[in-house]
């Protein structure tokens, strides 16, 4: 019994604090996360109620990580195979994640990140269908903040790569507008304070180094 209420507290404690997280980042709340590890919750909490096997807490927490963390966990793990120039294996992880039921938060960072890929090999035109797409979607408030930033930067650099210097600015300019104190502005800016020669190099960026 006790067992079971100290599980029951901790699944809620966990969605509260991790839920709580995610709007301070301001990524946007996903209801799907919430029903998730609520079920979860209740679900072992109840399993152990009835069967009195003992669940260690530490064990429970990391469980509804693994469950609900998922996507964010292999778009991490697909971005580090990306940086190590493993783009066939990392556009695999990317397709897989869709199979795993993400909630639409979740669809458009694996886009993003998706998009980056295509990004590092030079893939302008698709990367640049993928970052539009992606960005004709925030008016159905599912895009947070940082990968709207984000997705705005890669799309100028795309541009930039591309030759077409005017999209590039406006990209550019529009990071400043969306997060001015952000990594992403900070490029933003030094990118548009380099001679047009140098641009080329602007470095593109994935959004997902911080898995929490």
């Amino acid at each position: 019994m006790e067992n079971a209420s100290a599980l029951l507290l901790l699944g809620l404690i966990y969605t509260i604090i991790l839920g709580g997280l995610t709007w301070l980042r301001r990524e946007g709340l996903s209801a799907q996360f919430a029903i998730e590890s609520i079920t979860l919750t209740v679900v072992v909490s109840g399993v152990v109620f009835l069967t009195q096997v003992q669940f260690h807490p530490a064990l429970f927490v990391i469980l509804l990580y693994l469950v609900t963390m998922r996507i964010r966990l292999l778009v991490d793990w697909a971005n580090n195979m990306a940086r190590k120039g493993d783009f066939s294996d990392a556009e695999r992880f990317y397709e897989f994640t869709f199979r795993l039921f993400p909630d639409p938060i979740s669809k458009l960072m694996i886009k993003v990140n998706q998009g980056v890929c295509w990004l590092q090999q030079r893939k302008l035109d698709e990367a640049i269908f993928v970052f539009i797409d992606i960005l004709n979607k925030e008016n159905e408030g599912d895009l947070g903040i940082k990968y709207k930033a984000a997705t705005h930067y890669n799309l100028a650099v795309a541009y930039r790569r591309k030759g077409m210097e005017s999209q590039a600015i406006v990209e550019f300019n529009r990071v400043l507008d969306v997060l001015p104190a952000s990594v992403y502005a900070h490029r933003a800016e030094a990118a548009l304070n380099r001679e047009k020669h140098f641009d080329t190099d602007v470095k593109d960026d994935m959004t997902q180094d911080d898995v929490s």
